[in-house]
């Protein structure tokens, strides 16, 4: 694994700590509903994962740059629960945490809010092992473990 060129922004009084949850907004597309006009189950899991990279951006990574140095987080677990639907365009703000398990294992969390009034639509988590390019399990870098912490 090749070692990272840049560093995750560092917290000082003129730039603070990243926040611990990061929010990202989607707006719900036609093609995303069924037959009965609310958001079809598996869109969820997409729009964890958009906030999920929204997150790993706010504290200075990304996926490319996690592959390009070796790194694949694929999920080994998934769970949403369903508290309200969500309907064509409806927009709703995604947000994520993210918790360090184990020095191989990574988990984020999420909580999905209907913007017109404010209500809990679902809530979720999903694990991640941390793999090399051969599919091994490989630590997390103390950098990354740092700015997911």
């Amino acid at each position: 694994m090749r070692p990272r060129a840049v560093r995750p922004p560092v917290a000082t009084p003129e730039r603070p700590a990243a926040p611990a949850s990061v929010s990202a907004t989607v707006r719900v597309r036609y093609a995303e509903t069924d037959r009965m006009g609310v958001v079809y189950y598996a869109n969820y899991l997409v729009w964890f994962e958009v906030a999920r990279c929204e997150l790993l951006r706010a504290r200075g990574w990304n996926y490319r740059d996690l592959e390009a140095d070796g790194l694949i987080l694929p999920v080994i677990a998934a769970e949403c629960r369903y508290a309200k639907p969500a309907h064509y365009d409806d927009e709703l703000s995604i947000e994520a945490t993210a918790a360090i398990l184990s020095p191989v294992r990574v988990a984020f969390g999420y909580r999905v809010l209907r913007g017109a009034d404010g209500a809990t639509v679902a809530t979720g988590r999903t694990e991640h092992a941390v793999v090399d390019r051969a599919g091994r399990p490989t630590r997390l870098p103390d950098a990354i473990r740092e700015a997911l912490s």
